[in-house]
């Protein structure tokens, strides 16, 4: 096996361009298509706070449950996906499933989302986790 060293890779037809073969060889994606753009790992109790991230310069709690997260580099339209799962030492925050606050727009320098239980209500939880799909600006 051979090892490759590079600091930078670049498309050879144009900067963006690099195409990857999927395992069985039957199809190709964009690289840049399959990479997360922005993830982050962070405690929704009490003090909220940021462990770990990538492409996250805010993250605001707007109350119970409820979170805003703002993009260093943003988003080349308010097109994109995200996902998240959430935890904790309770039951309720185990449940919890994403909503996307559908009364604040997306943008494509932030984004909301409200934490709630499977009973329907909104909740926050010690372990947080998100990660954002699409085309940077």
């Amino acid at each position: 096996m051979s090892t490759i060293l590079v600091d930078n890779l670049t498309g050879k037809t144009s900067a963006g361009s690099i195409t990857v073969t999927s395992e069985g060889g039957a199809a190709t994606m964009q690289l840049q298509q399959g990479l997360a753009k922005a993830w982050i790992n962070f405690n929704g109790t009490g003090t909220v706070a940021i462990r770990d991230n990538l492409n996250l310069s805010s993250l605001t709690d707007n109350g119970l449950g409820d979170y805003t997260l703002g993009f260093v580099s943003s988003m080349g339209n308010a097109n994109y996906s995200y996902a998240g799962s959430s935890g904790g030492q309770s039951s309720t925050s185990n449940g919890s499933v994403w909503n996307y606050d559908n009364a604040t727009a997306r943008t494509t320098s932030l984004f909301r989302v409200i934490l709630i239980t499977t009973a329907g209500g909104a909740v926050d939880a010690p372990q947080i986790g998100v990660h954002v799909h699409g085309d940077l600006a």
